[in-house]
């Protein structure tokens, strides 16, 4: 199979002949009510819109949104951006593909990332929340899914290995915010950093792209990882019921606001930190991302809709 290119490397009036992952597609109708396609296609790059004006019935039949695909296409411009007017399009087996060809990843190393947060939890001085965590990382497919998942589908930290990165970040912003702050239970605001996103292990799949289980969809990742830290609190011999309660508000809270989906906003100094750390970094991240990505000349990025500001690049 040919070496293949990517998303970032397609100019206007290019001609398409490779695999790409089909992340979206929808059927339309022409003024005339005959079928169109609009799809999204992606790989580790990034993602590019298509169309599909002919042979819709035959594309259709022949690959299903998750699938990779072979494409022919020509690149053209629409609005501004690029856009693939989809010649032809073929389903392409998993198994002849390279994943890491459509899966971004974390440039830096899982396993020392994961030996650094094992050791900071090998230093708490709380017996019960020291025994909870033990149990975490004995549990083998755990720390697999742990090291590998991503932290978002999109906003931040959206690769393989993400979900870590994120999370150590955290703890040592947590450790040093920890200090600062007299009465502050260390051990408590470091458990609820490390677990505050563990839901995230089966809200999101991550096998071929990133995208929302449907128990992710249905649940939530903070109901789904309060569920997976009662299974392991349920193993800890006479964990307080207390402090398991405000373990579980950590988790409960930590989008900050009922508005942002946390169910009670945070009712203790650890909860407050953890919500503004988490904050912190999703957000200092996002706003690297989308500054390396931007294409604008000049010293300022293109419109970000979301913070709804353009950004200074240095």
């Amino acid at each position: 199979m040919m070496s293949k290119r990517f998303v970032s490397e397609l100019v206007a009036g290019d001609a398409v002949d490779d695999v790409f992952l089909l992340a979206e597609r929808n059927v339309a109708h022409k003024k005339d009510g005959n079928p169109f396609l609009n799809v999204t296609l992606a790989d580790r790059t990034g993602q590019v819109k298509g169309v599909v004006w002919d042979q819709v019935e035959r594309i259709l039949a022949a690959a299903a949104e998750g699938d990779f695909v072979h494409v022919r296409a020509q690149v053209g411009e629409y609005r501004g951006n690029l856009q693939l007017v989809v010649k032809d399009m073929a389903g392409v087996p998993a198994d002849q593909v390279d994943a890491a060809d459509f899966l971004a990843a974390t440039t830096r190393d899982v396993t020392k990332m994961m030996d650094r947060l094992q050791e900071m939890t090998g230093r708490m001085q709380d017996p019960h929340l020291a025994a909870l965590f033990a149990l975490f990382w004995q549990d083998a497919d755990f720390v697999s899914d742990f090291m590998r998942a991503p932290a978002a589908k999109m906003m931040h930290h959206a690769y393989i290995g993400g979900l870590l990165e994120h999370t150590l970040s955290m703890a040592v912003l947590a450790e040093m915010v920890g200090s600062h702050y007299s009465g502050v239970d260390r051990d408590m605001l470091l458990a609820g950093v490390i677990l505050h996103d563990v839901g995230k292990l089966r809200e999101l799949e991550y096998t071929s792209r990133i995208d929302y289980t449907d128990q992710g969809r249905l649940l939530s990742h903070i109901v789904i990882g309060l569920a997976m830290l009662d299974e392991k609190l349920k193993q800890v011999p006479d964990f307080p019921e207390t402090k398991a309660h405000l373990l579980k508000h950590m988790l409960v809270s930590h989008h900050g606001e009922r508005a942002f989906g946390s169910p009670e906003p945070p009712k203790t100094i650890e909860a407050v930190l953890l919500n503004y750390i988490d904050e912190i970094d999703s957000r200092v991240n996002s706003i690297r991302e989308f500054v390396a990505k931007d294409t604008s000349e000049g010293n300022w990025t293109s419109y970000h809709r979301l913070l709804e500001r353009h950004l200074y690049k240095k």
